[in-house]
Order: structure tokens, then C-alpha cells, then sequence
């Protein structure tokens, strides 16, 4: 039996990185076999990329597949593949009904290694772009979430957000002070290139916490090329593991000693001077 996760001194984190197309079942096998190969090499967290479930052929294709919060394949299979792996799963995101028919949450839900769910983020900005013959507006079929989140885990205190969210530094500095912070992500290929890790070796160290970053990364069916470069970043900046293109896994051990010191060497956090911002 795998050992219980608060006997360990510290966490072995799984970044997912995937390839969806528009077949949910092809997905979650996909998925469920990534979760396993990151359990039965230690990891006791595990992050799924967003839209892990389905990139559809077109932005719509999400609204014939959404769940009900609380019901569905996708939400099920998250909860018993947790319980079975005896792990902890922040599941990217998956489609769940907005409070329109035309619209769905684009939506991140934690497990615990006991199968039940801890936290529910649904992803607050939404994604716009119009550059080099590339055209997205995620607000034409996602309802913007309105709740920063954070959580307590048995791995310290957790963040949520969503691909988009890197960009505003503001939310980040919402969750209070967290150990980990979570980015499920589908970054597209042109602003990968130019921005993601950039921004998500900021988010650390403006933070001084541990950054796990799971992302799609490859070619879709529909044609969509997204950027990949699934990574695990330290307190300090450093990436300790990535994985570039296609599935798999990137695995990293995150110290709770190494986050202290960090913080204790240089306690930025403490140094904010909120009045005056």
C-alpha cells in the first residue's frame, strides 16, 4: 500500500501534460493512464492539464459535454481515480453548466486521496487574443467565475488558477500566502513561446512559493497547436522539471524546509506595505 501522505517529509508532485482531442472517453483513458504512471512513481499530488477532458474540434463542442456540479463521468472519474491511487488530484479543468444553456464554467475541482472533493475553482479571466491570424474569445462560451480560492491541504496551503490567470499577479496576491500554487493550462504556441515560463517563474518568486504548472502540448485535432512546457518551479525561481512537448509527466520533490528557509532568508511576504498600494 502506498504510504499515507502525511508520513512523508516532503512532496512528490505530478504535472500532466496531455494532448486532448474532442473524445471525452479517449481522454480520461489517457489521463487515467498518466495518473497512474505518476502514482506508481511516488507522486502524491497530481495536476491535470486544463481542458484535459475535451479540446473539441470547435469552442462549442464543450457545451454538449458538460456536467452538473457534483454529477457526471468526468467528476466521477476524478473522485475514484483518486481514491484508488490513494492520492490527491487538482483536476485541470472540465465543463460544468453555466446559468445559461450557451455558456459552461470553465471549472478546476480537487480530490483527496479519499475521493472526496476539497475545492472548486471556477476560472476567473477569460481569454482574448487576436495576434498573427490566431482568434480566440473565451468569453463567447465560458461565464467568468467571481472567487479567488486557496485551501488547506495536508501539503500546505494551495492556490488555484487557470492558464489566462497568469497574467494578473493581483489574483495570486488574493490567495494569501500559499505553499503551492496550481496553473491547469492549454497556453497556445504564439504565446507560450514569447511569455509562459517567464510568467510563471514570476509567480513563484513574487510569491516564494512552489509552482505546478500542467499544460496541453502538441498538435489537436482541430488544428490547434498549444505550447506544452509542463513545469515545476521552486520558491527561488528554479524549474526543477519540465516536459516540452506531448504527454507524459514531469515529477519533482517540493521541501516544505526549503520553502521555510526560502522565507525565513527573505521575507518579502511580511515586507508588503499594503496602506500605501
Amino acid at each position: 500500500m502506498k504510504e499515507s501522505i502525511q508520513e512523508r517529509s516532503n512532496l512528490i508532485a505530478a504535472a500532466i501534460q496531455m494532448v486532448s482531442g474532442p473524445n471525452v472517453m479517449a481522454n480520461l483513458d489517457m489521463a487515467g493512464l498518466l495518473i497512474t504512471q505518476a502514482s506508481e512513481s511516488g507522486a502524491n499530488l497530481v495536476v491535470l492539464p486544463e481542458y484535459f477532458p475535451i479540446m473539441g474540434m470547435k469552442d462549442t463542442d464543450k457545451l454538449l459535454v458538460s456536467e452538473t456540479f457534483g454529477h457526471g463521468p468526468i467528476q466521477d472519474f476524478l473522485s475514484q481515480t483518486a481514491k484508488r491511487h490513494h492520492i490527491w488530484i487538482v483536476g485541470g479543468t472540465l465543463p460544468l453548466k453555466g446559468t445559461t444553456a450557451d455558456k459552461v464554467r470553465n471549472t478546476c475541482l480537487v480530490f483527496d486521496d479519499q475521493g472526496e472533493l476539497q475545492a472548486r475553482y471556477d476560472k476567473i479571466h477569460l481569454f482574448g487574443l487576436d495576434l498573427g491570424g490566431e482568434h480566440y474569445q473565451e468569453s463567447d462560451t465560458i461565464e467568468s467565475g467571481q472567487h479567488v480560492v486557496s485551501f488547506d491541504s495536508p501539503f500546505g496551503r494551495i492556490g488555484l488558477s487557470v492558464c489566462y490567470d497568469l497574467r494578473f499577479p493581483e489574483l495570486f496576491r488574493q490567495m494569501g500566502q500559499v505553499d503551492i500554487v496550481c496553473v491547469p493550462s492549454a497556453f497556445t504556441e504564439q504565446t507560450g513561446q514569447a511569455h509562459w515560463e517567464i510568467l510563471l517563474r514570476a509567480r513563484a518568486i513574487e510569491n516564494l512559493a512552489y509552482v505546478i504548472a500542467s499544460a496541453q502540448g502538441g498538435h489537436h485535432p482541430s488544428g490547434r497547436m498549444t505550447h506544452g512546457n509542463s513545469m515545476i518551479i521552486d520558491p527561488w525561481g528554479n524549474v526543477l522539471e519540465r516536459l516540452d512537448k506531448g504527454e507524459g509527466v514531469a515529477k519533482a520533490c517540493l521541501s516544505s524546509e526549503c520553502l521555510q528557509r526560502l522565507r525565513a532568508s527573505l521575507p518579502a511576504l511580511k515586507h508588503r506595505v499594503l496602506p500605501v498600494y
